[in-house]
C-alpha cells in the first residue's frame, strides 16, 4: 500500500485518533520543553490561587537590615547567636533552628590576638598576674566556647550544615556526630539502588559546637532547570546512611522527638514518616513546596529587637523559630513561584509549616494514570465532536472543552491541593483540532475540486459556490423531493442533419446548445445533459430554489425568444431552419448522484421526470412551443400567461392529465444584437 492509497483512506476520525496516540508517544517520552511547560503551569496556578495566610506555629528571626545597622557589619561575634538563644529559650520557644553553619571557629572574637599575648608573656617570662588576667581574657574572648554552652543550656538547637556534591573527598570521619540521620531506614528490596541524591562531602559546624546541638539538619536546596524553589529534599545519602534536612529535623523537635522513617523500593522512596505523620513525596524523596505567598507570608523579628528584649515573650512561646539572614547582600536569594528574590530561610519555614499543619499540594504516582486517561478521554471526545464541525464551530467546541479543563484543574488545585497535568492535555486539544482541521482543509480542497470539475459545465458560478459550500450532499445515492424538470428537443433533426455537410451540422448545433445553455444557467438551472440534440435541465437542486418552477418556465420563454433570433442569423447564413419543443413538469422525483462508487452522475430520475419528457413530445401534437403540467401552472398562474389545452393521457399514465401551452411573446427589443 503506498502513500496515496494510505491518504485516501484516512478520515477526520482516524486523523483525530492518530494525533491522540501521538501524544501519548511523547508523554512517554517525557520531553524537556514540556516539562518545563508543565512546571510554569504550576507556578501559574499559584498565582492563579493568590496568598494565603500561612499558620502560627513558624515564626523566623531575621538578621535584617534593621540588625545590620544596630549590630555591625555581619558576621557577629557568636556571642551575639548566644545571647540570641538565651533570649529565645527564655521566651519559651518549642525549638530553634538555624539557617547559618558554624563550619569555622569565630574570625571576629579577639582570641587569636590573646593566645598570642599569652604566649609572648610565657616566652618573655613576664609578670604572673598579667598571664593570670590572659587567662580570664581568654575565657571572655572564646566566642565559640560561649555559644557551645548557650546551646547546651538551650536544649533545643537544630543546628544547619551543608553537602558538597560531584567529586569531593570522600567520607569524613569528623563529620560523623550520629545526628542528622534518620531514626529508622527499611528497604523493601535488598541492594536495590535509589534516584536519592548521594553526596560526596559534608561541610559541618565545628565539632564543639555540633556535639552541643540538639539535633542536626541539612539546609540544601536544589532548583529545577529553570532556576526555581518548587522541590523540598527530605532525604540525601551520604555513605551509608540517608540524612534528614533542618525543617523535618524542627518539626520533630516540635512534635516532642518523634522518630523519622524512611522506606525505600526499587523505584526510590516509597514513603518519608515522622512519627505517624505521612509525608508526601516523589520517587526521588522530594516534597512539592505548598508557598503561601510572597516573602514576609510569616512573622518576621529582628535579630537586634530579640536580644534587646523588644518582643514580647508570647511571640516564640511554643513556636519553631528559625535563625537566617535577610538583609539584602547577606541572604541567599531564591527564585519561587510567587517572586525572583526569596530568602532560604522562609523556604525552610514554609515547609516545616506544611507539614505541622499537613498543607500539601499532592501528585500521586497513580496520577500518570490519570494524565494517560486524559489524554485519551480528550481525543477521544474532541474527535467524534469535530466529525461534522467546520473550522470556525471545530475551534469554538475546542475552545470551549480547554476552559473547561481549565477550570476543572483550577478548582483541584485551588481547593483540593491536587496538581494535574495541563500540558499534555492542552497539548492533546490543540493536536487533535489542528491535525483535523488541517485534514478537513486539505480533504475539502479535494473534495472542492472533483466537485468543481463534476458541475462547473452543468450549473453557473454562483450555484457552484452553493454546491461547494455543501458538498456532503452530493454523496452516492439520492433524495426524494419537489423539482421542476425541462425538455426540449429539436424537431425534424434527422431530415435537418441530411441538409448540410457534417462540419455546418456541427457548427450550428453548438452555437444552438452555447446559446440555450447560458439561459439554463442565467436562471440557475442544472443542466442535467445532453441527450442528442435534447436539453434536460433541472431546477430546484443541486441548490434549493423556492420558486424553482417559474424559473423553469422563465427559462423556456427565453429560450424559444432566442431561437426566433437564432432563426433569422441561420436564414441569412443560408442554414436551414431550426424549430424546438420544450415540456416542463414539477413534482416529486429522485435526485442525486447515479451510478456506480467509481463512476457516477448527479441527476433525477422518477415518473414525473418522464412526463416533463413525454409533455416536450406533444408539443408536435398541439402544434405549440411549450407545453407545461398542470404542477407547473398551478404554482406559475399568477405570474406567466397560460392556456389550457385540454387533458391527455400520456404513455405510461393510467389517469389524463391536464396540459397547458406557455405563452410566448417575442419582443424584438430584447432579441440578442437588437
Amino acid at each position: 500500500m503506498d502513500i496515496r492509497q494510505i491518504l485516501f483512506k484516512l478520515s477526520r476520525q482516524r486523523v483525530g485518533i492518530a494525533a491522540t496516540l501521538l501524544v501519548v508517544v511523547i508523554y512517554f517520552i517525557s520531553h524537556p520543553i514540556l516539562d518545563l511547560g508543565e512546571l510554569k503551569s504550576l507556578d501559574l496556578r499559584f498565582r492563579e490561587r493568590g496568598e494565603r495566610k500561612a499558620g502560627e506555629k513558624v515564626v523566623i528571626v531575621a538578621i535584617d537590615e534593621k540588625s545590620v545597622n544596630e549590630l555591625g557589619r555581619w558576621p557577629w561575634p557568636r556571642t551575639r547567636i548566644a545571647e540570641l538563644l538565651k533570649a529565645l529559650s527564655d521566651s519559651g520557644a518549642k525549638t530553634i533552628g538555624f539557617d547559618i553553619v558554624f563550619s569555622e571557629p569565630d574570625q571576629n572574637s579577639g582570641l587569636q590576638t590573646i593566645r598570642d599575648l599569652k604566649e609572648k608573656t610565657i616566652s618573655l617570662k613576664l609578670d604572673e598576674k598579667l598571664l593570670n588576667y590572659l587567662d580570664r581574657m581568654e575565657k571572655g574572648f572564646d566566642t565559640d566556647s560561649a555559644l557551645k554552652e548557650a546551646i547546651e543550656k538551650s536544649k533545643r538547637a537544630v543546628l544547619g550544615y551543608f553537602f558538597h556534591f560531584g567529586e569531593g573527598s570522600g567520607i569524613n570521619e569528623d563529620d560523623e556526630t550520629g545526628k542528622g540521620r534518620y531514626s529508622f531506614v527499611r528497604a523493601l528490596e535488598e541492594g536495590a539502588a535509589t534516584p536519592v541524591k548521594e553526596a560526596s562531602s559534608m561541610e559541618t559546624n565545628i565539632r564543639p559546637v555540633s556535639d552541643a546541638a540538639k539535633e542536626l539538619g541539612y539546609f540544601n536546596i536544589f532548583p529545577d532547570k529553570d532556576g526555581t524553589i518548587r522541590w523540598y529534599p527530605l532525604a540525601i545519602k551520604y555513605g551509608d546512611d540517608y540524612y534528614s534536612p533542618l525543617a523535618l529535623q524542627l518539626v520533630r523537635e516540635y512534635l516532642d522527638g518523634q522518630p523519622l522513617s524512611l522506606v525505600t523500593a526499587g523505584y526510590g522512596i516509597a514513603g518519608i514518616k515522622v512519627g505517624d505523620t505521612d509525608i508526601p513525596s516523589d520517587e526521588e524523596g522530594r516534597l512539592l513546596i505548598n508557598y503561601y505567598g510572597p516573602q514576609k507570608s510569616f512573622r518576621h523579628y529582628s535579630f537586634v529587637d530579640v536580644i534587646k528584649g523588644r518582643v514580647p515573650a508570647e511571640a516564640f512561646r511554643d513556636k519553631v523559630v528559625i535563625v537566617g539572614a535577610t538583609e539584602t547582600g547577606i541572604f541567599d536569594m531564591r527564585v519561587t513561584p510567587f517572586e525572583s528574590v526569596y530568602p532560604g530561610v522562609e523556604i525552610h519555614a514554609t515547609v516545616a509549616e506544611n507539614i505541622l499543619d499537613q498543607e500539601f499540594i499532592l501528585r500521586p504516582s497513580w496520577f500518570a494514570l490519570f494524565d494517560l486517561l486524559s489524554i485519551l478521554s480528550i481525543g477521544t471526545l474532541l474527535t467524534i465532536s469535530l466529525q461534522r464541525l467546520r473550522a470556525l464551530g471545530g475551534f469554538v467546541i475546542t475552545a470551549c472543552l480547554m476552559v473547561g479543563y481549565f477550570y476543572f484543574d483550577r478548582y483541584l488545585f485551588i481547593e483540593k491541593g491536587l496538581w494535574l497535568n495541563i500540558v499534555f492535555p492542552f497539548l492533546t486539544f490543540t493536536s487533535v483540532y489542528t491535525a483535523i482541521t488541517v485534514y478537513s482543509y486539505f480533504s475539502e480542497e479535494k473534495e472542492k475540486k472533483k466537485v468543481k470539475g463534476a458541475f462547473q459545465y452543468y450549473v453557473t458560478a454562483s450555484v457552484m459556490e452553493e454546491i461547494l459550500k455543501h458538498p456532503d450532499k452530493l454523496k452516492l445515492g439520492g433524495d426524494e423531493k419537489e423539482l421542476s424538470v425541462l425538455f426540449s428537443d429539436i424537431r425534424g433533426f434527422t431530415s435537418i442533419s441530411e441538409k448540410i455537410p457534417p462540419e455546418a451540422l456541427v457548427g450550428l448545433l453548438n452555437e444552438y446548445f452555447t446559446a440555450m445553455t447560458d439561459i439554463v444557467f442565467k436562471y440557475e438551472g442544472y443542466l442535467d445533459k445532453y441527450i442528442g440534440d435534447a436539453i434536460m435541465a433541472v431546477y430546484g437542486a443541486p441548490v434549493e430554489q423556492e420558486d424553482h418552477a417559474l424559473k423553469a418556465c422563465l427559462t423556456a420563454i427565453e429560450m424559444m425568444e432566442m431561437l426566433r433570433y437564432l432563426q433569422k442569423k441561420w436564414e441569412s447564413e443560408g442554414l436551414p431552419r431550426i424549430d424546438i419543443g420544450i415540456g416542463i413538469n414539477t413534482g416529486k422525483m429522485i435526485v442525486g448522484n447515479m451510478g456506480s462508487k467509481r463512476r457516477f452522475n448527479y441527476t433525477a430520475v422518477g415518473d414525473n421526470v418522464n412526463l416533463a419528457s413525454r409533455l416536450e413530445g406533444l408539443t408536435k401534437d398541439y402544434g405549440v412551443p411549450i407545453v407545461i403540467s398542470e404542477t407547473v401552472y398551478e404554482k406559475v398562474k399568477g405570474e406567466l400567461q397560460c392556456r389550457e389545452l385540454g387533458s391527455v393521457k400520456v404513455k405510461g399514465k393510467e389517469i389524463p392529465t391536464k396540459v397547458y401551452e406557455l405563452i410566448v411573446k417575442v419582443a424584438s427589443s430584447d432579441l440578442p444584437g437588437k
